[in-house]
């Protein structure tokens, strides 16, 4: 006869004390977007009002992630647990200093963003929801940064997933639909293998937090199918973050949507996919990763070397920086394959650099394309006559996409060279030194074709628009400024580094009596 069970005692799971005023800077700025989002779309009828209400929206943002990221990295992890429940019971917001970085970055790349979306996006656009979806996008971009639950980490995937087909399909031109149908079946399969292995892990831990579950692995290890886990995670985050053999969705479907939009999803999406790998086989899944090392590793090499020959074979721009996006996603995937501060860093440090670089990019295509009359390399040329300035500009950005000193790519292809180095894995290293010289080759055949051969038809004198303008040049300043002083980004990207290779002061923030198994 089996012996009676103890009731468990829920009271002693929730907080009595009251939350320090300074945790709640986990929540706000996913709250922020929320009610900025449902304020926008009951404006919906004031397209005028509703643009500017959502760039200063996005303004705030941009400081809360600022405070945020300087109180994470002045004083360690934060928690905030919702409905006063203490962990595991609780839905919790845990922000290390990885997951303020990349919120922060995302919130900079947005704001440019809606900056220019003020001269792309007209009055249906705005009409239709641009900017409310656009601040829902960002809630799901910021919660999937920020929460410290791994099914809060599906659901906020959703929002930025349902937010997303709303901006992929705006205008609802022929092209726009298909390529959010070949956009949405990908990612609804990667979804539901994500779900599939919450699932799976919710039966293996019987719990949903992070922390909780980084603290059980090592004794369930010997008895639980965690390779299996760790497998069905990387097959789904993989296919999120457009990583080999899964990659094939991306530029198929980048170039669809208004430009602005493509700007958003190659500086954001992707890496939503780069975060969710390194949160869960970094920190959670670390023995498994160094498991499945040799096979990631595999996969970088081939994404870094397929997305710079698709990169060098293309003839519209917006696929040839959809190429470019996929070849980005190789070095960050490098860098897991790695391991160790030095690799995680490396990725982490690219991560960021990539957001800001892409969103420019797409940016600077849509600038292209208004002043030259569309994105066909062949139909091209004479821009450098037309405007000098923003050649310098795009040159700037196109060094950068190539990893070439003295811009922000440079620095973290260094770091995970070293790092290949280091194990020995010198063909690793070769196939990031490979794409990048592949990537030259690609942006110098574009800069030759747009900028510099002779234009083959006059072109119309292009007018300047200062919002368009705005956005590439601060997105350049930052690049530039990546690349030149680069060791403040260097430092956090190796503290965050450190913080998901050591888990101690993140399990300290979530449990600060002890965890308790």
């Amino acid at each position: 006869m089996a012996a009676p069970t103890t009731p468990i005692d829920l009271s002693a799971a929730m907080i009595t004390a009251p939350v320090p005023i300074g945790h709640w800077l986990a929540i706000l700025p996913v709250a922020h977007c929320i009610t900025l989002g449902a304020v926008l779309l009951i404006l919906r009828a004031y397209p005028r009002l509703q643009a500017w209400l959502a760039i200063s929206g996005l303004m705030l943002l941009a400081l809360m992630d600022a405070a945020l990221l300087a109180k994470v990295a002045a004083g360690g992890p934060l928690t905030m647990v919702m409905g006063r429940w203490l962990p595991p019971f609780g839905i919790a917001f845990t922000v290390d200093l990885f997951g303020a970085l990349m919120a922060f970055t995302a919130a900079l790349a947005a704001l440019a963003g809606g900056i220019y979306a003020l001269a792309d996006i007209g009055e249906s656009g705005r009409r239709y929801g641009f900017f409310p979806l656009l601040m829902l996008l960002m809630a799901g971009v910021t919660g999937t940064f920020l929460t410290g639950d791994i099914f809060n980490l599906y659901v906020w995937f959703e929002v930025l997933l349902i937010s997303s087909f709303g901006l992929i399909i705006l205008g609802s031109e022929r092209e726009q639909i298909d390529g959010a149908l070949k956009y949405a079946v990908l990612n609804l399969i990667a979804t539901t293998l994500f779900l599939a292995g919450v699932g799976i892990l919710y039966a293996i831990f019987g719990t949903l937090n992070m922390a909780d579950i980084a603290a059980k692995a090592t004794a369930l290890r010997g008895t639980a199918p965690l390779m299996t886990l760790a497998s069905l995670f990387l097959l789904a985050f993989g296919m999120k973050a457009a990583a080999f053999p899964v990659n094939f969705w991306l530029p198929a479907s980048y170039h669809t949507p208004r430009i602005v939009v493509s700007a958003l999803f190659a500086g954001l999406l992707t890496k939503v996919g780069i975060y969710a790998l390194i949160r869960v086989m970094v920190m959670l899944l670390p023995v498994e990763r160094e498991e499945l090392g040799f096979l990631i590793a595999l996969a970088a090499a081939a994404t870094i070397l397929i997305g710079a020959l698709g990169a060098l074979a293309e003839n519209d721009i917006r696929r040839l920086f959809g190429y470019v996006v996929i070849s980005g996603i190789g070095n960050m995937l490098a860098g897991v394959a790695l391991g160790g501060i030095g690799g995680i860093s490396g990725a982490v440090f690219y991560a960021v650099h990539s957001m800001v670089l892409m969103t420019a990019l797409y940016l600077a295509a849509g600038e292209i394309a208004r002043r030259g009359g569309g994105f066909s390399l062949s139909a091209l040329g004479g821009l450098y006559r037309q405007s000098g300035g923003f050649t310098a500009v795009s040159f700037v950005l196109f060094l950068a996409a190539c990893g070439l000193p003295p811009f922000s790519g440079f620095w973290p292809k260094v770091i995970l060279v070293k790092a290949s180095l280091d194990i020995g894995a010198w063909w690793l290293a070769a196939s990031i030194l490979t794409g990048g010289f592949l990537t030259t080759i690609a942006f110098g055949r574009l800069f030759l074709l747009a900028y510099w051969r002779p234009a083959p038809m006059a072109l119309a004198p292009s007018r300047r628009c200062w919002r368009t303008g705005l956005s590439l040049a601060a997105l350049t300043a930052l690049v530039i400024g990546f690349g030149i002083a680069p060791e403040q980004l260097l430092r956090l990207s190796q503290s965050a580094a450190a913080g998901l290779v050591d888990r101690q002061a993140y399990l300290h923030s979530v449990f600060p009596g002890g965890h308790a198994p």
